[in-house]
């Protein structure tokens, strides 16, 4: 009934966007983006109102789509430690639906600047080094 990438990865200070989609008959029904690997105990991160508002919550947000019954989980500004198992879920009667994505952040590449003086080679002269 719902379904979505098995993985995920994204790049530290970048975005990361998941979608999942589901069956027809849950348009209407509140999806929502968990974050734990145990489904019984995950932390809701967001979830919509049961309508396709855009809702955000600090640095994610959730925008579901009944037309094309998908919904779409935005993560921002991202950290190392957002590297977890999510859940794609469906609130309803009886047990909700959802389905895990493992989500891996790799390091952000460094700025051309160099952090200090250490980043570069003893092969360049001292005075070509960088110190911030």
């Amino acid at each position: 009934a719902i379904s979505g990438p098995r993985a995920l990865r994204g790049v530290e200070q970048e975005l990361l966007t998941a979608r999942c989609q589901y069956d027809p008959g849950y348009e209407s029904y509140v999806k929502w983006w968990c974050q734990g690997a145990d489904w019984n105990s995950c932390r809701i991160v967001v979830k919509t109102t049961g309508s396709e508002n855009e809702v955000k919550k600090g640095l994610v947000s959730i925008k579901d789509n009944w037309k094309d019954r998908s919904f779409t989980v935005t993560m921002e500004k991202l950290r190392l430690n957002d590297s977890d198992t999510y859940w794609c879920g469906i609130e309803r009667s009886g047990p909700d639906l959802g389905y895990r994505i493992e989500v891996t952040i790799d390091p952000g590449f460094p700025g051309t600047l160099l952090s200090s003086a250490q980043s570069v080679p003893e092969s360049v002269p001292k005075e070509m080094k960088v110190v911030v």
